[in-house]
């Protein structure tokens, strides 16, 4: 994405971190004393006792096939493999080629604050090689397959602006989702400025993805790209800045939704909250990409609430004049809260009753069911 804002502060968090530096700002939280202690991979088998033969057991202590993620998902080769993650800090960037389809990621302790997969590299940062990463390349997680599910995992990205001011590009990724049939239930995303991919492998391709009970938060563009994504039951939070004197603070949803597809981001029952002072963050911008100027980004918000820290009489606003946001397909429907009140009507476009009627999970996914079964 563009470069926005060169330098942010570090947030507060709702987590320890044992360790110094950027990583103890970010405060991820480590797996409590007794998870894992006797059964590190909980109900889902062990080295000695697979659930299938295509199950990997992962573990940073050495309890499993593997000490790393990226050690398991090279080891699992081809579709259809399950990894088991035992609770711990998996500090590492880990990638999901297109060749390995129908993967299921599995946290072991049923709770994603226990299991972790996290790295610091932002689009500025120098490789090694020569160059910087990029958005794309700052990822912690890529995932390129079809057919990949999580659940209960923390992604994230745990750069930061204030220990890096020389770094303009502070773009940061938790995790990049480009399959098709992507599934996240009870998960966690955790960053600053772009903190949750979900884009698509190609302009041409219209990615389904669906999050469920999932968790993000970030300040600037934190919920961004082309995908068709469903955000069903989750919750996104905006982060306090402190170098900042006024408004805006950042920006929620920054969709980039193909001109030629239909649909883009829905959100349904989920909340908004923030840390920052109330209306200090808008709740989208459309982001067109250079690679696309054909792109409308496309952002239903439906029976959601609104915390205060959305700005309720202004809660768009545009990336680049030269794409108002007002051109583009932006909707709400029966949202409520304080962040939701109709103040400038011409600024909170609305859904007719008929129009919501296709605004829903199943018309977004298709013959695709992923809130069927184990969620």
């Amino acid at each position: 994405m563009p470069s926005h804002d060169t330098r942010l502060p570090l947030s507060r968090r709702g987590f320890l971190l044992a360790s110094t530096g950027a990583a103890a700002a970010l405060a991820l939280a480590p797996a409590p004393a007794h998870a894992g202690a006797r059964r590190p991979f909980g109900r889902f088998g062990s080295p000695a006792a697979r659930l299938t033969p295509q199950t990997l057991y992962v573990d940073p202590k050495g309890r499993g096939d593997h000490t790393t993620v990226k050690d398991a998902v090279t080891a699992a080769t081809g579709s259809g493999w399950t990894l088991v993650l035992a609770p711990g800090t998996y500090r590492e960037t880990v990638a999901v080629d297109a060749t390995r389809t129908e993967a299921t990621w599995i946290g072991a302790s049923e709770e994603p604050r226990d299991v972790v997969i996290v790295y610091d590299n932002a689009a500025g940062t120098p490789k090694p090689g020569g160059g910087t990463y990029g958005t794309t390349g700052s990822a912690t997680t890529t995932v390129q397959a079809d057919g990949f599910t999580a659940r209960w995992i923390t992604f994230a990205n745990d750069w930061l602006r204030a220990d890096h001011p020389g770094i303009t590009g502070t773009q940061a990724v938790a995790i990049k989702v480009q399959g098709d049939r992507s599934a996240f239930h009870h998960c966690r995303f955790l960053g600053h400025q772009d903190t949750l991919y979900a884009d698509s492998i190609a302009l041409a391709s219209f990615a389904r993805q669906y999050f469920s009970h999932c968790y993000a938060e970030g300040d600037v563009d934190f919920v961004f790209g082309r995908a068709t994504a469903v955000y069903e039951n989750c919750h996104f939070r905006t982060l306090n800045r402190t170098d900042l004197a006024a408004a805006p603070y950042g920006f929620v949803f920054a969709p980039s939704t193909a001109g030629a597809n239909p649909r883009g981001y829905l959100v349904t029952r989920s909340r908004v909250s923030s840390e920052a002072p109330d209306a200090f963050y808008k709740l989208a911008r459309p982001w067109v990409p250079s690679s696309d100027t054909t792109a409308r980004p496309s952002l239903v918000v439906r029976d959601t609430w609104l915390g205060p820290g959305i700005d309720a009489a202004a809660p768009y606003t545009n990336m680049s004049d030269a794409f108002p946001w007002q051109n583009q397909r932006f909707a709400e429907y029966r949202d409520t809260g304080p962040g939701a009140r109709i103040t400038v009507p011409e600024n909170r476009p609305q859904l007719t009753a008929e129009q919501a009627e296709s605004a829903t999970r199943a018309a977004y996914l298709g013959d695709w069911k992923p809130w069927q079964g184990e969620c």
